[in-house]
């Protein structure tokens, strides 16, 4: 891992894939005419695809990544991510939702280049430090408002795949016309199958605290109803472009600006989805919080880490952490409904999916371990409680209208003595 001299903390920086492993990549970057990668300074951001980001022979910073093809030979996060590029390009100047320009694509090698944006810092650590405060959560709330009210390029089909939509360019370097157009495809997430069988073909691709975290979802029968029923009213909702793997790394702080990027998942869906995604966040960093305290959390406390903590120290660092948080949610949700006005359920189907984002997060922080984490254990009993109750949790995550702001006194007015 390297680290960068910037004045400023950026990004955390990694060794990145040689350069000779993906020739594609600077083939790319000399169709797009701006040189290959220097290899001085070439570093990689975290992830779970190859990236380079780097200065290239024509003196350009750039960011580029690759995404993995399937196994039938289609690429449908490089489709996915071009529809949302060809979408955001009619937005106006100006518009609350920035994202680092796109720069051109390989189709048929599933690599893109960005704009690198040098010195940001990514939403998690922004979060960790506790810096994401409640402007910049409003500015979320409104780039993910912007998003859910943004056109489509070719609208969305009523199954399957959009019109495709030529876009010719630097999206497609070679001088074709790339075809994109929305993924009206259902979001894989919960996956409802998984809910009731593990499929045997992937326990090998799984660590023993992954299949645990997938058994204590199908052991509870509430749950596993709790998610039939969110899916059947997402089925049913107003569905709006959305961004479908929304986390705070896929938040982006570049000076006095906040950036949404990686559209791998973009599609027309539920825009509940994105909503509870972010309230999720705030509520597996409430949970973290109990057991290991960072940012504003961690100042004047003597306990590094706090899995000896009694449980009226568990409970009262739990309330703490809500108290500092939810403000945060509640800005995020007062820029939201600024620049949009949501359908009446969605603020009640998003409790759900930040219900799901709990358990989520239950199974993706078992990826690397033998054992469940104790604090992804706590944040999914979380996740439960709003899975079962969405309703009652709204007023709770103050996801519901603003107060009306008290009436101006006239120069006739007087209070009482």
């Amino acid at each position: 891992m390297t680290t960068t001299t910037n004045e400023a903390p950026a990004l955390i920086r990694y060794r990145p894939t040689g350069l000779d492993a993906a020739p594609e990549v600077n083939a790319l970057l000399e169709r797009l005419g701006l040189g290959p990668f220097t290899p001085d300074g070439l570093t990689a951001f975290g992830g779970r695809n190859d990236n380079w980001a780097g200065t290239t022979t024509g003196g350009q910073q750039v960011f580029v990544k690759t995404v993995a093809r399937s196994p039938d030979g289609s690429r449908p996060e490089i489709d996915r991510a071009l529809a949302f590029e060809a979408s955001a390009a009619r937005l106006p100047a100006g518009s609350p939702l920035r994202t680092p320009e796109h720069l051109g694509t390989d189709r048929a090698a599933a690599v893109s280049a960005f704009r690198l944006l040098p010195g940001a810092r990514s939403g998690s650590e922004v979060a960790l430090d506790g810096d994401f405060d409640e402007e910049l959560c409003r500015e979320a709330g409104r780039a993910v408002a912007t998003l859910h009210a943004m056109e489509p390029v070719g609208g969305p089909a009523s199954t399957g795949q959009a019109e495709a939509v030529g876009v010719p360019g630097p999206a497609d370097p070679s001088g074709g016309a790339a075809e994109v157009g929305i993924d009206t495809g259902e979001a894989p997430l919960p996956p409802t199958r998984w809910l009731r069988a593990f499929p045997w073909s992937e326990v090998q691709d799984r660590s023993m605290a992954q299949i645990a975290a997938w058994k204590l979802v199908q052991d509870d029968t509430e749950v596993v109803a709790a998610l039939d029923r969110l899916r059947e009213r997402e089925r049913t909702a107003p569905h709006t472009p959305a961004h479908c793997d929304l986390r705070f790394d896929q938040f982006i702080v570049h000076g006095d600006s906040l950036y949404l990027c990686d559209w791998e998942e973009f599609r027309w869906a539920d825009p509940a989805r994105d909503v509870g995604a972010f309230v999720g966040e705030w509520l597996f960093q409430a949970t973290y919080s109990v057991f290991a305290p960072t940012g504003e959390a961690a100042a004047g406390d003597t306990v590094a880490l706090g899995f000896d903590l009694t449980h009226q120290e568990i409970v009262e660092r739990g309330t703490a952490g809500l108290r500092r948080h939810l403000p945060r949610v509640a800005a995020f949700w007062e820029g939201y409904t600024g620049c949009r006005t949501p359908d009446p359920e969605l603020a009640e189907r998003a409790v759900g999916f930040a219900g799901w984002h709990l358990f989520d997060r239950l199974i993706a922080t078992a990826q690397a371990h033998a054992v469940l984490n104790p604090v992804a254990r706590a944040a999914a009993g979380i996740g439960r409680t709003l899975l079962l109750n969405p309703a009652g949790a709204v007023p709770t995550l103050r996801l519901t209208a603003p107060a009306p702001a008290p009436p101006r006194r006239t120069a006739t007015s007087r209070s009482p003595r």
